[in-house]
């Protein structure tokens, strides 16, 4: 079970970190439902840079490897005190990005009438909660 666990987060970091380099570079699909809007507007609540969207990809590349070491399933890298930290890290910030920030993002948001919106509640902030209880059951 542990296994099929890190098997499906580790599929979807790889998934989401590629999404993000391609949003770097320049491609837009699924780029309209991935930045919330402003209120009463149709704005973007920000704008995204190359380097912004690539360190991103980055951190999500490591946040794969994290897990992949603290499961144990990386030659010669054993869980050590800087997996768990990472694994510590990483939990928090999944579970927390899953509640949100009680504006744009995460089940407590108080914007919900767009695209983002929609698919926050129904796709990534769950997805959010989920990686954050894979790092979690990694920890024990």
């Amino acid at each position: 079970m542990k296994l099929i666990l890190l098997l499906v987060a580790v599929g979807l970091l790889w998934f989401i970190s590629l999404l993000h380099i391609y949003w770097a570079f320049g491609g837009r699909w699924g780029s309209a439902a991935a930045i919330p809007v402003k209120e009463g507007e149709q704005k973007p609540a920000f704008t995204p840079k190359k380097w912004g969207t690539l360190f991103v990809a980055i951190l999500i590349l490591l946040a794969s490897v994290i897990i992949v070491v603290q499961g144990g399933y990386l030659q010669g890298f054993q869980a050590n005190g800087l997996s768990i930290i990472g694994s510590i890290v990483c939990a928090f910030v999944f579970i927390t990005r899953a509640i949100g920030e009680f504006k744009y993002v995460g089940f407590f948001k108080k914007i919900k009438h767009s695209q983002f919106a929609r698919y926050d509640t129904w796709f990534y902030s769950p997805l959010c909660l989920f990686l954050g209880i894979v790092y979690i059951i990694l920890l024990f």
